[in-house]
């Protein structure tokens, strides 16, 4: 028997080589990977020796050969196929251990050139893998280092390798060889700056982990990352603290941490099952979590908090009183991080660059079933050209600023959305209903039980949508809502403005909705 050895990530190969060796198996190896065997005095053939034409091109073409691909892809049950070969003098190749040129790890170097890039788009590698995963009966392709030791396995309990594995390596090639492609072809399509959606969409993730359940403990779950370089993403956060985050621990925090984006002064996020619960911005971060705090004391127990500035020692020392599941934030205090994880099962995640955002370009999937909706995230918040003053009175500038406050929380919450704040805190917030007036009341209950009786007075109030009747105004000034800002774009807008103006409530149109289902 023959195996044919040319792999770019080394890890284990000359042990691996070793063990094949001993078992009788005759080694044929290229390049970089030949000059390895050799210096672990292995004993190995060139490819050049076998095909009889030497390595060109620099390299580019090694095994792209009759003699290596017919050694490939002859059958072994196939008579003519053997004739041919005998007729040939070419010898089957019973074993491939290919992995691919490090097209990944080129990428993602600092001042990487297209054209460092594309040198290293494997051509022979895949060639090879391919060929001997199609005939599969007759060749074991291994493609992952960690199955080398089944393979020496099955050698050596009975002198071969099963059919069963055969095809297990086989899916294995195809999903590597389809990973590669996807992931060349997407740093094509950004090198092009093609942001268009493509006809037909092939992305490649990288498992990160494996959870213990989905939602929920019979849903099986694990966590993948997009690969290329990825800058405040939980996918980079380093966990200093607790077990292992869970599917709606990384669910919620995501949607925690693209919240806090849209924050550049010291801003705090509370967050549950998705929904922002407490949002407070202030001048130093311990004011800031006070006000995310007091703004629902009982909902973020248990939640995620998301922190764009470092974490003081008295910081700490607040969060450390209530139950948190995860706190992420771009540093911590040492004396901070020691009162953190003197509690053992709080999550506790370090993430330096926190306030970049994604890309505009990025995309925003959901599965249906049988298929795949895609969108580009919602990036913007508002265009400033669109706003319009709609009702006889202007906001004040500190309500202005209020409303921009609140317009960047309720777009992070579930539709239908309102949230209501007064000095860079929320007061109450509505998610998820299925009518507007339902979230606008449950904003004012939440104030009154949260905060307290009339705490809805002289806040602003931000709507996700448009108010489709009236009434919503009506609400708002019953609670005392000084300033509203919402889209617009109802047939009925005429009926809110009319009723703004008889309860002096300014008014603004942003002319964009946020809906987040």
């Amino acid at each position: 028997m023959r195996a044919l050895i040319s792999v770019s990530d080394k890890t284990g190969i000359v042990d691996f080589a070793k063990e094949l060796v001993g078992l009788g198996i005759e080694l044929i190896s290229t390049g970089g990977t030949y000059a390895k065997l050799k210096e672990a005095n292995i004993e190995a053939m060139e490819v050049s020796d076998l095909t009889g034409f030497p390595e060109c091109l620099d390299g580019r073409v090694k095994t792209l050969h009759p003699t290596v691909h017919a050694g490939l892809l002859a059958m072994r049950s196939n008579p003519e196929h053997m004739k041919q070969l005998n007729e040939l003098k070419i010898e089957p190749i019973d074993f491939v251990i290919v992995n691919l040129y490090p097209f990944k790890t080129t990428i993602l170097k600092d001042g990487v050139t297209r054209a460092d890039a594309v040198e290293n788009i494997d051509i022979g590698g895949p060639t090879m893998l391919r060929a001997a995963a199609k005939n599969y009966q007759d060749v074991a392709v291994v493609v992952d280092p960690t199955d080398y030791s089944l393979i020496l396995e099955e050698l050596k309990k009975d002198g071969k390798v099963s059919l069963d594995t055969k095809f297990y390596l086989m899916q294995k090639v195809f999903m590597h060889t389809a990973n590669c492609d996807a992931m060349i072809a997407d740093y094509l399509r950004k090198e092009r700056k093609d942001y268009e959606l493509p006809e037909t969409l092939t992305m490649t993730f990288e498992k990160v982990q494996d959870m213990r359940y989905g939602e929920n403990p019979h849903q099986k779950a694990a966590f993948y990352r997009e690969i290329g370089k990825k800058q405040g993403s939980i996918t980079d956060a380093i966990q200093l603290n607790g077990k292992e985050l869970s599917f709606n621990n990384i669910n919620d925090t995501n949607g925690a941490l693209e919240l806090l984006k849209e924050f550049t002064e010291p801003t705090v996020v509370a967050c549950k099952h998705g929904n922002p619960c407490g949002v407070g911005s202030a001048e130093n971060i311990e004011q800031a979590w006070d006000k995310a705090y007091e703004a629902d004391k009982v909902s973020i127990f248990g939640g995620i908090i998301t922190i764009n500035c470092e974490v003081t020692a008295a910081l700490a020392q607040k969060m450390a009183k209530i139950f948190l599941e995860v706190i992420v934030a771009p540093s911590y205090e040492k004396e901070a991080l020691e009162i953190l994880c003197q509690k053992k099962n709080v999550r506790v995640l370090q993430l330096e660059d926190i306030s970049i955002p994604q890309s505009e370009h990025a995309y925003d999937f959901k599965k249906v079933n049988g298929g795949l909706i895609v969108q580009t995230i919602d990036s913007k918040l508002l265009d400033e050209q669109e706003l319009k003053v709609v009702t006889d009175r202007a906001p004040s500038e500190r309500e202005m600023e209020d409303l921009r406050f609140a317009w960047k929380v309720v777009k992070f919450v579930k539709s239908n959305g309102i949230a209501i704040a007064k000095e860079k805190q929320t007061y109450g917030i509505g998610p998820g209903q299925v009518n507007r007036i339902w979230a606008t009341k449950q904003c004012f209950e939440h104030a009154d039980e949260l905060i307290g009786k009339g705490a809805a007075n002289g806040c602003v109030l931000a709507s996700d949508a448009f108010f489709p009747f009236d009434d919503c105004v009506e609400a708002a000034h019953q609670a005392g809502i000084t300033a509203i800002i919402q889209p617009g774009g109802s047939v009925r807008d005429e009926d809110s403005i009319k009723k703004a103006n008889e309860y002096g409530i300014a008014m603004i149109f942003t002319g964009m909705r946020h809906f987040k289902h």
